[in-house]
């Protein structure tokens, strides 16, 4: 559907620009060189024209998505206008033949009819047969053109027959012809090409396209952070963004052949709030990277912490309440990428009940139903579908809303994925979850079965988070939620950190990091407090935002959550203890001598006891791993250990009650192994020289290192 442009001419004055093209070519005649020059001298001020009207119609309220077919509009009139002058000015085709045809065509993201400021310009020249050198030169000369101008031109030059190979070899092809469009030239070629291509491509090909683009999705995902939650996203090509939506508009492009949502609408794929939703995602996510390419100046697609307050003073935000206005945009940012999710579970499982692909491929990624048949369970109103949580009734959640709470109970135990269907029911159901509910007795057992469970509590809780289940049942985590902590030390938001964070916990007791962590693995069997520290790691940054010590106010909503959900008096005040402490240890440990005794007599007095010792140890790995990719580190390690078997001792505990003394001989053990291809004597003269804190805290390949150093000074 073509849509009117408001005001073109202050956009482009087409038949102005003409006519001073053509002037400019009779006053140029036999001088080649100069017609260039002159023409380049003529564009420049009417591309900066439409870039400034394009950008003042955006910072003065008009929508991201209209810049982008604003630029897009411009785009086509410019190429026309090109194409026409070259090839009446410049090549003229005195007597052309059947093979001297071009077709200007669009495609790509161009193709689609929207263009952010900073993108490609993505370009086909068709021809019918083998390039001529007149077509050669046309396309030449176009395109040099558009890179004088300064536009980043991704180019094609082919026949018809070759688009058509070439799509069946390269997925990429076939995606950007899917998207073409026919700017100037022979059309009667394009249409040809379009017509191949749907019936030689798309019509045979349909099924093993879903698949890769799908697979295409996912290793874009490995490639870069699996969330949609870290603090500076990619709005392009993170995960929620922009091409996760052109997945779903490619998907249902060659599955369904609509390019128009509201037609799926009409065939009950989807809802029309969630085509309302989709088109709301889309026109966000297009606001956004139109700003940013506009302050930046270039094709930016990170949200880098340097440009967000400047986006969202562009974007309206203001500071209200507590929230800065930074904090609001980058909410928003992230709720948006939640919902592209949520659509993408949404149009899966319509390719799914229509059984789009029957192969083991496409299964793995639409987890394909294998009909017919439920398996009932024992819980009354659930079934296992085809490997998947349903619900056996649309009223199942109105009846007892407990169920909301119990299917992901049953998800945890049963190492069952939610039924897309079930997912969907449970999002029309969240206005149930109410003070009665948090209040029920059963719920908040069946929840905390969940949070402590021995599985993998941290996918179950995502799942409801992802379901808008948690913020609502645990109201402190709701007010968290897509919360981003505007520093560069943490990589996530607040809700995606605690997750995280238990998700480590989780790790840690069921051995999968006992490697990395082998002093927190053989502590865990030993705590005393296992649900007081489970706990403590999903509140201990829940009251991030709020004016109060944000250690302060954990420790109150702990306070209030435990006996809540069934704790007793005293494991509810261990983890109140914990939120309360819990940078404590990685305070003291990165900021004071953990070697000086006034140090450790102070540390001893705050913590009191082994288990909490312990528990505090486990707590701090696990929060300052779920902050981020590379932010533990070897040196923090030796760090908290060192701390703890300072104070364990002192403590009156019954294990690790090594000597200082005795643990700085088996470190220098330990050194001596790594030298086992020296003289004994030059051993000994080297290791005898370390004082225990150097054996204690410096790490193992250090020493080695610092060890042949000395041998080279010794021997030079």
């Amino acid at each position: 559907m073509k849509r009117k442009i408001p005001h073109p001419k202050r956009l482009i004055d087409v038949g102005k620009l003409r006519a001073d093209l053509a002037e400019l070519a009779g006053a140029h005649a036999g001088d080649a060189a100069g017609l260039r020059g002159a023409v380049l001298a003529a564009l420049k001020p009417v591309v900066a024209q439409a870039r400034a009207e394009a950008e003042h119609r955006l910072v003065n309220g008009a929508r991201g998505i209209e810049c982008a077919r604003l630029l897009s509009w411009f785009q086509d009139q410019l190429l026309r206008e090109l194409y026409e002058f070259t090839i009446s000015h410049v090549y003229l085709a005195t007597n052309p033949s059947t093979s001297e045809r071009i077709s200007l065509v669009a495609i790509g993201g161009y193709g689609r009819g929207l263009l952010a400021p900073g993108s490609d310009i993505d370009l086909l020249f068709l021809f019918p047969y083998k390039q001529t050198a007149w077509g050669e030169s046309v396309s030449e000369y176009i395109l040099y053109l558009l890179w004088d101008l300064g536009f980043k031109v991704g180019h094609a030059t082919r026949n018809v027959n070759e688009c058509i190979r070439l799509s069946l070899e390269d997925i990429t092809i076939r995606t950007s012809i899917l998207e073409a469009r026919h700017l100037w030239g022979d059309k009667a070629l394009f249409d040809e090409l379009m017509q191949r291509f749907q019936v030689e491509i798309l019509d045979k090909h349909r099924r093993a396209f879903v698949e890769a683009k799908l697979e295409e999705r996912d290793q874009r995902h490995r490639r870069r952070d699996k969330s949609r939650y870290v603090v500076e996203p990619n709005l392009k090509e993170g995960k929620g963004g922009l091409r996760d939506l052109h997945t779903l508009a490619w998907i249902v492009r060659v599955y369904y052949g609509v390019s128009d949502y509201g037609e799926l609408v009409v065939r009950g794929v989807l809802t029309g709030e969630e085509a309302r939703l989709f088109h709301k995602c889309e026109g966000f996510l297009w606001a956004v990277r139109c700003h940013l390419h506009f302050m930046t100046g270039r094709a930016e697609e990170r949200l880098g912490f340097e440009v967000q307050p400047a986006l969202a003073e562009r974007l309206g935000y203001t500071d209200r309440g507590r929230l800065k206005a930074t904090e609001r945009f980058m909410k928003h940012y992230f709720l948006t990428a939640k919902s592209v999710g949520d659509l993408t579970r949404i149009i899966c499982a319509a390719l799914e009940f229509e059984q789009v692909k029957t192969t083991p491929g496409l299964s793995r990624f639409l987890k394909s139903f294998r009909l017919p048949g439920r398996n009932k369970l024992k819980h009354p109103g659930f079934v296992i579908e085809s490997g998947r949580l349903a619900v056996a009734s649309e009223d199942i959640f109105s009846e007892d809303p407990v169920n909301l709470i119990r299917c992901f109970h049953i998800a945890d135990q049963h190492n069952l994925l939610l039924h897309p269907q079930a997912v969907r029911l449970i999002a029309r159901s969240l206005k149930l979850i109410g003070a009665d509910l948090r209040r029920n007795k059963e719920a908040n057992r069946l929840f905390l079965d969940i949070l402590t469970s021995r599985n993998d509590p941290e996918t179950i809780l995502r799942k409801m988070n992802e379901t808008g289940v948690l913020g609502r049942f645990i109201y402190a985590f709701g007010r968290i939620v897509a919360l981003m902590q505007f520093n560069m030390y943490h990589h996530y938001t607040v809700d995606e950190h605690l997750l995280r964070a238990v998700g480590v916990l989780s790790e840690i007791e069921r051995g999968l990091l006992a490697e990395e962590h082998p002093l927190s693995h053989r502590l865990i069997g030993m705590i005393q407090n296992r649900r007081a520290l489970f706990l403590a790691v999903f509140t201990h940054d829940i009251a991030k935002g709020l004016p109060e010590s944000h250690s302060a106010g954990g420790a109150r909503i702990a306070r209030r959550l435990g006996p809540r959900l069934g704790l007793s008096p005293a494991e509810t005040d261990t983890a109140a203890w914990l939120v309360e402490n819990h940078l404590l240890m990685s305070q003291v440990a990165q900021e004071r001598d953990v070697h000086d005794f006034k140090t450790i007599q102070s540390f001893v007095r705050k913590v009191q006891s082994p288990e909490r010792l312990r528990l505090l140890l486990i707590l701090t790995v696990a929060d300052i791993k779920a902050v981020g990719p590379g932010v533990w580190n070897g040196w923090k390690g030796q760090l908290l250990r060192t701390l703890y078997y300072e104070a364990e001792p002192q403590m009156g505990g019954v294990i690790d009650q090594l000597s200082r003394r005795e643990r700085a001989e088996r470190a220098r053990e330990k050194l001596i192994e790594q030298l086992t291809d020296w003289p004994e004597a030059l051993q000994q003269n080297i290791t005898g020289v370390h004082y225990p804190p150097y054996l204690l805290n410096v790490p193992l390949n250090k020493q080695v290192a610092h060890a042949h150093m000395m041998r080279d000074a010794m021997e030079s």
